[in-house]
């Protein structure tokens, strides 16, 4: 695992919970969005294909304005604050420069272990079983989870869940129906998103881990109650298993870091095809 070598650089728990929960939204997206992006060109059919791609590209749309508002964020931030938040020498630079941080500063310039996403986007695709299943579990988090949040105190998440929703509805059913397809079909088909299902269900609990950051966040009436979203996430997920003749693994522990900074070695590689052209070639604009 790939956890923060300095603890004193982590996210202070005061008035920074906004930004490490902004990040961590932002984080999601962009992982999932660069995963689902490595089908483009390999997807089963031409018409899976382009939807997978799409699909990522919402991902990454998502992400970006995310990480705008997080920029937004740091850069009111004093000198030594900034230099407090994240361990990348590449973005002490910045810091130091006294240039402003942008969205890609934010996405391009961050250790691994800065990042906050959880586990379960940045696992392998392996093959379209566990693709499937990954953006089954992934989309129906979203759909409940980005269904209250427009509900939020805060103007700028409200609207950013507000326009994602109607992705996010999109995405829930274009994964849903193939979870029926695949488990609902053939032998082999069934036993390989059954197989997909089992191997990424404890990846699956960590979706909803109420850290100090949720805690703050849903006491002010900015982030949704993650017990109140499983409910129904759970729910969800036993309705199209149920149609698709799979059954709940029955497996109870569950893998978590992710939002603590703490990854698998898979985003490590994610990180170093995602960011390479800008950490080769600095302030570079395309």
């Amino acid at each position: 695992m790939n956890s923060n070598p300095n603890s004193e650089f982590q996210i202070p728990n005061s008035t920074l919970e906004l930004l490490d929960f902004t990040l961590r939204l932002a984080d999601d997206a962009v992982i999932m969005g660069h995963r689902l992006g490595e089908w483009c060109g390999h997807g089963p059919v031409l018409e899976q294909d382009i939807a997978l791609t799409n699909t990522a590209l919402d991902h990454l749309g998502r992400a970006r304005s995310l990480y705008q508002y997080a920029a937004d964020q740091v850069n009111r931030l004093p000198v030594d604050e900034k230099k407090k938040l994240f361990t990348s020498v590449a973005f002490q630079n910045l810091v130091s420069s006294g240039a402003s941080v942008d969205e890609d500063d934010l996405a391009c310039l961050r250790d691994c272990w800065d990042f906050r996403n959880v586990l379960l986007v940045e696992q392998p695709n392996n093959d379209w079983a566990y693709t499937i299943a990954r953006s089954f579990f992934y989309d129906a988090f979203n759909y409940f989870f980005f269904t209250e949040l427009v509900k939020s105190k805060n103007e700028t998440l409200s609207s950013i869940a507000e326009k994602s929703l109607k992705e996010v509805t999109y995405h829930l059913r274009w994964s849903s129906e193939w979870v029926v397809r695949l488990g609902d079909g053939t032998d082999e088909s069934h036993a390989r998103i059954l197989t997909a299902i089992n191997d990424l269900w404890m990846y699956t609990g960590e979706l909803f881990t109420m850290n100090e950051t949720d805690k703050v966040m849903f006491q002010q009436g900015i982030a949704p109650d993650l017990d109140q979203i499983k409910t129904s996430w759970l729910a969800s997920v036993r309705s199209v298993f149920s149609e698709a003749t799979l059954t709940i693994p029955t497996g109870t522990w569950m893998q978590h870091g992710g939002k603590e900074g703490t990854h698998s070695e898979h985003l490590g590689y994610i990180l170093a095809d995602m960011q390479f052209m800008q950490r080769a070639y600095p302030e570079m604009e395309w």
